[in-house]
């Protein structure tokens, strides 16, 4: 009697188990802001000055006292010059000062009026707009306040992350070491690109994909290569590959057949849960652990789907997000974008789906023609993805969710 099929994972559940198995990377390193870019900060960055550190101004123009300009056409002498880094002297009453951006305002002053508004005469200025206090003052602490948190513990680290660590003096940040990943590629008809293609076999797309995602991401690769369809074979190489890695990552072998022997080969190194996905294309999705030495404990692993559209969907979805809780990232979801559909899809799946699509210059998403799973020119023609609900038919105009590539593979 054969045994009732498993049920249909939703993947949100199978991400939040995911996430939830994840154990962040305790040790940290520190680097420089210039080698920081991409890594997750291990600590909060809190600043021990004012930005900017004392009022200045936002315009070239004349700095002055508001009341010395009472109505427009007043005429009055420049008593000094400050360009940006110069300590200016108090200014004199009834007098102007020449100030240049980022130049500090002198004590004494309240307002700026912008260089359009005057008129040199001389060793004098003619202003013909009254101000207002604080007209073009950039308020000391303006941009941040003394004290105050700049960047928090598990932001990844953008480069406008590392110009306000810049702005406030920090010179170096504390960073969760990059996950240390092994990649794992099952299949005797896998052939490497420049070799012979024999009858049968195809070229191995997935081990330049999954490489450059796991890159991308910010990790340290080892490439184990192709494994021989046989499970001693496939378990030799997962035993190798779960020391000193903190993720093994696999595609394919991991359905039932006679020649798929990454799921006993990991049942028998580890733990293997095997998850059936509610999701089109990439519903075969495997997680578990290896056994490592007794100082590493263990290492997790996930089993993506052999087809390269759906490992890469998979990568994208599940060890994307993974990837940065092992970081300690504080966020790992990506919000999806709403756009309209240039597009009909009468014949929805059972399953969510994740449609390739591209925006037109309209903004709307363009479908590809075919979404088949072994097509991989699909991912290189779209921008995106459509996050797609279970039997929902798509009518040309309706609301998508749009997932832009251009996020997912930030990492």
């Amino acid at each position: 009697m054969t045994a009732p099929a498993s049920p249909l994972i939703d993947p949100d559940v199978a991400l939040q188990r995911l996430l939830a198995a994840a154990s962040p990377i305790s040790e940290t390193e520190t680097l420089p802001l210039s080698s920081a870019l991409g890594r997750v900060l291990a600590q909060e960055v809190r600043s021990t000055i004012d930005v900017p550190p004392a009022d200045n101004t936002a315009m070239d123009g004349y700095a002055l006292r508001s009341a010395d300009v009472s109505a427009a056409g007043a005429r009055l002498p420049v008593s000094q010059r400050i360009p940006a880094g110069a300590v200016p002297q108090p200014l004199q009453p009834g007098t102007a000062a020449r100030i240049f951006t980022g130049g500090l305002i002198p004590p004494g002053a309240d307002a700026v009026v912008m260089q359009e508004q005057c008129v040199a005469e001389g060793d004098a200025v003619r202003i013909n707009a009254p101000p207002k206090a604080g007209d073009w003052v950039r308020q000391r602490g303006l941009d941040v306040a003394a004290g105050s948190v700049v960047l928090a513990a598990g932001q990844r680290l953008r480069p406008q992350d590392l110009g306000l660590a810049a702005s406030v003096g920090v010179a170096s940040l504390r960073v969760r070491r990059k996950p240390r990943v092994a990649i794992v590629f099952t299949g005797d008809e896998l052939t490497m690109p420049g070799e012979p293609l024999r009858p049968g076999a195809i070229y191995n797309s997935n081990r330049f994909v999954i490489r450059a995602l796991l890159e991308t991401a910010g990790c340290e690769v080892t490439d184990f290569g192709i494994v021989p369809d046989q499970l001693e074979a496939t378990r030799a190489v997962l035993r190798q590959a779960a020391l000193g890695h903190d993720l093994v990552v696999s595609t394919g072998g991991m359905s039932v057949g006679e020649e798929d022997h990454v799921k006993p080969a990991v049942q028998a190194e580890g733990a293997l849960d095997l998850w059936q996905i509610a999701m089109k294309p990439g519903k075969p999705l495997a997680f578990g652990h290896l056994r490592c030495s007794e100082e590493q404990g263990e290492a997790a692993f996930i089993g993506l789907p052999g087809n390269p559209v759906s490992s890469f969907v998979t990568f994208l979805l599940f060890v994307r997000p993974f990837l940065l809780a092992l970081q300690g990232a504080g966020q790992t979801a990506v919000q999806t974008l709403p756009v309209r559909a240039a597009f009909d899809w009468p014949k929805p799946d059972r399953r969510r789906e994740y449609l390739r699509v591209r925006l037109n210059a309209q903004g709307e998403a363009e479908l590809f023609a075919s979404q088949n799973s072994a097509v991989l020119t699909s991912t290189v023609w779209a921008d995106g993805l459509v996050d797609n609900p279970p039997l929902h038919p798509i009518a040309r105009g309706d609301v998508l969710r749009y997932l832009p590539f251009s996020i997912l593979l930030q990492g």
